[in-house]
């Protein structure tokens, strides 16, 4: 099961896609990611947890006005290579 955000408009879209995921986390989850698009190329970011996903970025901010965000809910055990990427 997973959950699924995007956003393009002309704000940052970084904190709009981790509020978007965090409204889905009642659904349970066990991953999470999230990439964004701009000019100079694209930015790709996934832990397993959402609040790691926010510290993450609070470190090494993603830039962009294009986005994209998941969270992951596994229907097999769970493994950080199994994690989904945004750029397979």
């Amino acid at each position: 099961m997973c959950g699924i955000v995007g956003y393009i408009g002309n704000e940052a879209c970084q904190e709009i896609i981790l509020g978007s995921l965090q409204r889905l986390e009642y659904r349970g989850y066990d991953s999470s990611g999230i990439a964004t698009l701009n000019m100079t190329g694209y930015n790709c970011v996934a832990p397993w947890q959402t609040s790691e996903l926010k510290a993450k970025i609070s470190e090494e901010p993603v830039s962009g006005k294009i986005g994209i965000g998941h969270i992951r809910w596994a229907h097999t055990e769970v493994l950080q290579s199994k994690t989904l990427t945004h750029i397979a």
